[in-house]
């Protein structure tokens, strides 16, 4: 039997572990709307992508948590699709940065538009306070990951 204490974590684990689920489905979804060969973890790694630009593919293992060999099989599908390029580093000619094509942003910005509506659908009924709250709860979540 687990003391009280542990109450809060258990219920913690267990609505992470729905949410994830849920979360993987979700993305599955997204990515097959982006390219019907499109495996699901590459969704986020266009939502990265986006959102802080160009970046070595060593940043992006980084970020993810990922291997180095995971990471560029992932990025080398995404240039297969013509939804990612790679350029010289100017900064430093022996590496490469990769970043959206055009296509690739038209792709991500009109699924990331569907998701959207997804979530507001979804989250109706709360109080725009609450999504900003569970939106900063969340990042610090993964702030702490890091």
């Amino acid at each position: 039997m687990h003391g009280s204490e542990d109450q809060e974590f258990l219920a913690l684990e267990r609505e992470l572990s729905v949410f994830l689920r849920r979360a993987r489905a979700s993305s599955g979804e997204m990515a097959r709307e982006l390219h019907p060969e499109l495996e699901p973890a590459a969704y986020g790694l266009l939502v990265r992508l986006e959102a802080a630009g160009r970046q070595r593919a060593t940043e992006l293992a980084a970020y993810f948590g990922v291997g180095k060999a995971t990471m560029s099989r992932q990025l080398r599908a995404l240039e297969v699709l013509g939804l990612v390029a790679r350029e010289q580093d100017p900064a430093d000619g022996r590496a490469f940065l990769v970043g959206l094509t055009e296509e690739g942003r038209e792709r991500f910005l009109r699924v990331r538009g569907a998701r959207r509506e997804q979530y507001m659908r979804k989250l109706a009924g709360w109080d725009r306070g609450e999504v900003a709250e569970l939106a900063r709860l969340l990042h610090q979540l993964n702030a702490g990951a890091e």
